[in-house]
């Protein structure tokens, strides 16, 4: 066992010129921005709980019960698949013991299995231990669970759900080692598209959750009776064994039309509920299925409620019981029903009958819908989400009432965390205060940055949300970027008019420009159906510069796009930020430059021995002509537009991410930031000599993920201002 942040702290002290100044906070966006697959809340320790995300690691709620702390940022470039959470168990027994298990991918996107890390301390250092198998805390299927659990009756035993066929695996000492459960095998063989190239859709999802009866006797091997979930279609998969494992059998009568996802167990019932959708989830699913498992007699009761039948077009996805307060009460939400809103209903008698957080109707005359909202809705937090038509949300995974407070439940949506702490209201006034619950939660997996040198310091274009104008960094925004395109792929300034700022979205023709720093914007008129790649504005906003998936195009003075030529498809490109007719461009080691605003490239030089480059930087301070180039085997700077090339040393042998800052003095060297490998360390660096020497600023409990995914931009305002755009952590900056 290896203490993780004594490790990383370790392999940190042995670069160069560590920078143990640096100050790192998050960029305030209050809500996440992600996905939430799961709350767990400890059942011994009032107020202990955690949060899971897909990409942004694991979280802890803090004492004060509203906001929520990271555990995992110390992941560093060998690391960074543990910001993919697939499960968490709190231990039951000795609160102490917190195990997260990590990884992104099962197929070939992320090169590592699996690893459980595990914590004695509640979070505050763990310990990893390899997995024999990879773990898809990214994958379809993320939000079923728990696919961990520790027995709680003898809390030495764990049992852990595999994907991909691996079927379930279990612990006998505390997590330290795993081995496969012979008994069953039964192991989860759904996939949602069998022909599927990538391995992303076609690999099986395996044993999804893990229910220990606590109504039932321990005897030697712990729990007696066990119930495992296993993803499958047109056969059981739901299991249980009344030998602590030593035997197992399907449980009679159970549906096998749709795919379990979750369950949980009702004590006071002696009843499992379980919820069912017909795929994987957590963005999908048109039928499902809610049944009430009576342990006792053996018989099956549908509690499906009665308007989700009706509707018949979506599934079903978290549920949770009220373990202190009236037996019976159970709450479940809808997977994915997207109009008018997510449903979420609630019973007091078992299932027999459900109460909705909001009906809809259509009244005569109009037949227009009218919603009436059996809540209020604050996200006074975070303002931005008002940008969505939604407000319950979508992708209802993680759905749980404290265990310890009935008036308090918190459920995770592809966006964020809500939840109430006047739960009980909906039972007499039928009218709940549902609040935005995600105060320090930061998941958006960042695709570009830009920090222009008047307005807001920080412009973002992130994954599935679109991006913000972070006029506060420590406030969260009032707004995303409107109209909203889903996904901001790309953002820029002009360097010499910076209020003018253009982006663009993840589908074809998405282009947008603003004249006031970002807050308001306007639908380019002449979009083209480009998609994809790369914008960038021209200094003086005359020319638009487009390296989209199909090639490079140009626009002027707000006209049509046209083919820029003399430069490759797929080419990375780059506007000088003090010269309008200047652009960049690298492709195949070679540097391409345009000195009529984009109509035409020339290729100008050679990146010494490099294949292809990885960024381009150019000068933010009013220096025209001067830029450098990322590579894998250095970084490259030159003064005279391209003219010639100089390889820097400073002991950087690879970098990724580059970005200029403001210099210590006015006029002085602009400081340089780059994620890099600098004397075989990876990490993120800054230079104040023009990339003659490095000093690393991160440390052992930043490790920023993966080196090469880090978006970097320096402040050209604040010397020794950085921003990080990491993996899917959100946006930090340094000081």
């Amino acid at each position: 066992m290896h203490p993780v942040a004594l490790l990383s702290a370790c392999l940190l002290g042995a670069a160069l010129n560590v920078a143990a100044l640096y100050t790192w906070k998050p960029v305030h966006t209050g809500a996440g921005g992600g996905f939430i697959p799961n709350v767990i809340f400890n059942q011994k320790q009032k107020g202990l709980a955690f949060l899971r995300t897909d990409i942004g690691g694991a979280y802890k709620l803090n004492a004060d019960g509203i906001t929520w702390s990271p555990l995992l940022d110390f992941a560093n470039n060998t690391q960074s698949d543990y910001w993919g959470v697939e499960s968490i168990a709190t231990d039951p027994v000795n609160t102490q013991n917190l195990y997260i298990e990590v990884g992104l991918y099962t197929n070939d996107w992320d090169p590592y299995n699996g690893t459980m890390l595990i914590s004695r301390d509640q979070g505050s250092t763990f310990a990893s231990i390899p997995l024999p198998f990879k773990v898809g805390g990214n994958m379809p299927g993320r939000g079923a669970g728990e696919r961990l659990v520790i027995d709680p009756q003898q809390n030495n035993v764990l049992y852990l759900g595999a994907r991909s066929g691996h079927g379930l695996y279990k612990s006998v000492d505390s997590g330290v080692t795993w081995n496969k459960v012979q008994s069953l095998n039964a192991t989860g063989n759904f996939v949602p598209d069998p022909t599927d190239t990538t391995g992303y859709y076609s690999d099986p999802l395996g044993v999804g959750w893990v229910i220990f009866d606590t109504t039932s006797p321990k005897i030697a091997a712990g729990t007696s009776r066990i119930f495992v979930g296993v993803e499958a279609e047109n056969s059981p998969s739901i299991w249980v064994t009344e030998d602590a494992g030593a035997t197992w059998a399907p449980v009679p009568g159970q549906n096998t039309t749709y795919i379990t996802h979750k369950a949980v167990l009702s004590p006071a019932e002696k009843s499992l509920y379980v919820t069912y959708v017909d795929t994987a989830g957590p963005f999908d699913g048109s039928h499902g299925w809610i049944g009430k498992y009576n342990i006792t007699s053996g018989i099956w009761t549908n509690v499906t409620p009665a308007q989700a039948v009706a509707d018949n077009y979506y599934g079903f996805g978290g549920i949770s019981v009220d373990l202190s307060g009236k037996p019976g009460t159970v709450m479940a939400a809808s997977l994915n029903e997207y109009y008018p809103d997510a449903q979420i209903w609630r019973s007091l008698d078992g299932g027999a009958t459900w109460s909705v957080l909001y009906s809809a109707s259509y009244p005569p005359p109009n037949y227009d819908l009218v919603v009436t909202r059996y809540y209020d809705w604050d996200i006074s937090s975070a303002p931005w989400i008002q940008s969505y038509s939604t407000q319950i949300g979508w992708g209802i995974e993680g759905l749980e009432i404290d265990p310890f407070d009935s008036n308090h439940f918190l459920y995770g949506t592809g966006l964020t965390l809500y939840g109430s702490t006047n739960l009980l209201l909906w039972d007499t006034v039928h009218n709940i205060t549902l609040s935005n619950m995600s105060n320090g939660v930061e998941e958006t997996a960042v695709l570009d940055l830009i920090s222009p040198p008047v307005g807001a310091h920080l412009l973002s274009a992130v994954g599935d949300i679109g991006g913000w104008t972070h006029d506060n960094l420590d406030v969260a925004p009032t707004t995303l970027h409107l109209p909203i395109f889903g996904t901001d792929l790309s953002i820029d300034y002009a360097g010499l008019q910076p209020y003018s700022i253009v982006r663009i979205g993840s589908s074809a023709g998405q282009i947008a420009t603003s004249g006031d720093g970002g807050h308001t914007w306007a639908l380019y008129a002449n979009a083209p159906t480009l998609s994809g790649g790369n914008i960038q504005y021209s200094a003086n906003a005359t020319t638009i510069l487009w390296a989209s998936s199909t090639g490079v195009y140009v626009a002027k003075n707000n006209g049509t796009f046209v083919a820029s030529t003399g430069i490759p498809t797929g080419a990375i490109i780059k506007a000088d930020k003090a010269n309008d007719a200047y652009f960049y461009g690298t492709s195949g080691g070679w540097i391409y430059v345009s000195s009529n605003g984009g109509t035409s490239f020339t290729k100008v030089n050679l990146l010494g021995s490099a294949t292809s480059a990885n960024a381009i930087a150019v000068n933010t301070l009013g220096t025209a002509g001067e830029l450098w180039v990322s590579t894998a085997i250095g970084l490259w700077h030159s003064k005279d537009f391209g003219k010639t090339v100089i390889g820097l040393s400073g002991n950087l042998s690879q970098a990724w991410s580059i970005s200029v800052g403001a210099p210590a003095a006015t006029g002085g060297i602009p400081a340089l930031f780059a994620a890099a490998v600098v004397s075989n360390v990876y990490g993120i660096f800054r230079s104040d000599d023009g990339g003659a020497s490095w000093t690393q600023i991160n440390d052992a409990s930043h490790g920023f993920g993966s080196t090469s995914g880090v978006i970097l931009v320096g402040d050209p305002r604040i010397y020794k201002r950085v921003y990080v755009g990491a993996g899917g952590r959100g946006i930090a900056y340094g000081n």
